[in-house]
């Protein structure tokens, strides 16, 4: 039952959505990124690392949009700073750069945008996302290429009519135990539920909307 009414609230979200002026954006984003797994298993906001990429979003409505992104993240981590012991009383510690490539769906919970009154439209609204991607792992111990699924929530800000700002916090969790190049140190082998590795991004977006639409026709393409 609970589905049921939380699937009739989005497809009523989606009927009252408003078509937009543009159909595309783009832009760049910069931020912070962080991971979990065997050298950090406690604080996602340890060992913070430098992010930067690119966003590009097709306008379904003021509701709905989908985004492709790619972006390039530093994590680091090491094992002293946590509780675990291992083998031998060895520490671990690893610096890896990883690189990102996928597509989310985006759902804002208000009709995002500039208009008219009665266009119930607002310049800022909080959002959800939700997606797959493709992220190659490098580090002196071994490489990793691995699939991963992007959960964000974030907040958009109209600065203008087609000048966009965006706060997003993301975490991506892997199907990969190797980002850190420390697979299996604690002797569990790795599995889609269990012992992958995370990581997050915390990103400040600036985008720009074009491609405007055609309002003669009778419908929005």
């Amino acid at each position: 039952m609970k589905r049921l009414m939380v699937i009739m609230m989005v497809l009523a979200a989606a009927m009252a959505a408003q078509a937009q002026d543009y159909r595309f954006e783009a832009g760049g984003a910069v931020g912070m990124s962080s991971y979990l797994g065997e050298a950090n298993g406690s604080s996602i906001f340890a060992h913070p690392g430098f992010a930067a990429g690119g966003v590009f979003r097709y306008i379904i409505n003021s509701r709905m949009a989908l985004k492709a992104s790619a972006l390039t993240a530093g994590i680091s981590g090491n094992t002293a700073d946590g509780s675990n012991v291992y083998p031998g009383g060895e520490t671990y510690q690893f610096d890896s750069q990883l690189y990102d490539v996928g597509a989310q769906f985006e759902f804002n919970f208000l009709n995002f945008g500039i208009g008219s009154k009665y266009q119930k439209l607002s310049r800022i609204s909080p959002y959800l996302s939700l997606g797959m991607g493709l992220t190659l792992a490098s580090n002196e111990r071994k490489n990793a290429f691995t699939v991963s699924i992007p959960m964000g929530v974030g907040v958009k800000y109209k600065i203008k009519e087609r000048l966009n700002l965006g706060l997003e916090f993301a975490m991506r969790k892997t199907l990969s135990d190797n980002l850190d190049g420390l697979s299996n140190l604690n002797g569990i082998e790795s599995g889609f539920a269990k012992n992958t590795d995370w990581y997050n991004t915390i990103m400040v977006s600036v985008t720009y909307e074009f491609g405007k639409r055609c309002r003669t026709c009778h419908y929005v393409d």
